[in-house]
């Protein structure tokens, strides 16, 4: 039998080497783990595809949508609203995959509130020099740019203690070997292999 799948929420500070953490993980395109694609109103760019880098939607179908109550979380960012669709997401973890959204940390207490079993990762980078490196590296943005961009980091930063796990992102593989094995631990949760194993479990210890 099959155990749900588990929604892992992943979010972190611009910088702090998420997008790169969770592209690493599902490089091999595993069958059993996949990103959840958000509904948007904004314009497709050139080279994405409608539902696997967004579901694209008019701003009428989005607010019928929210009216439906068929977001976990949304927002509206900059004149375009982003969503995450509850009902593809339960259909997901119950065929046994699981689902990662990589989304910021209000979005995450939305997630939460509605399915507070979700599983919150936090990608933090190794300190406030290297971050400030990390978000100056492209040489292309003003100071008054990254002093800004490094305000809100801080922000988004200073919700971590509301997440169950925490990476610290300073070695690369050594973050992505934490991440894989914070997903392993929660497919050996006692619920999670009763679920697997129960007639495993039912022969072991039958009298």
């Amino acid at each position: 039998m099959t155990a749900r799948g588990n929604l892992f929420i992943v979010s972190a500070p611009s910088g702090a080497g998420k997008s790169s953490l969770i592209s690493a993980l599902l490089q091999d395109k595993p069958a059993d783990m996949q990103v959840s694609v958000s509904h948007t109103t904004r314009a497709m760019r050139p080279g994405e595809v409608n539902a696997e880098h967004y579901h694209f939607v008019s701003v009428d179908e989005f607010k019928a949508l929210i009216e439906q109550g068929a977001f976990f979380e949304w927002a509206e960012v900059f004149g375009n609203y982003y969503g995450t669709s509850r009902t593809v997401i339960e259909q997901t973890l119950a065929n046994g995959i699981d689902v990662f959204l990589d989304i910021d940390w209000q979005g995450a207490q939305q997630v939460k509130a509605v399915m507070p079993e979700a599983i919150g990762i936090f990608i933090l980078p190794p300190s406030r020099e290297e971050l400030a490196s990390r978000l100056s590296g492209r040489g292309q943005d003003s100071q008054a740019v990254i002093d800004s961009r490094m305000a809100q980091c801080v922000s988004e930063m200073s919700h971590y203690n509301e997440y169950e796990f925490v990476i610290v992102n300073d070695d690369f593989d050594s973050a992505l070997t934490d991440f894989k094995a914070i997903i392993r631990s929660q497919r050996l949760t006692q619920a999670s292999q009763i679920h697997t194993h129960n007639d495993m479990l039912n022969d072991l210890l039958a009298d």
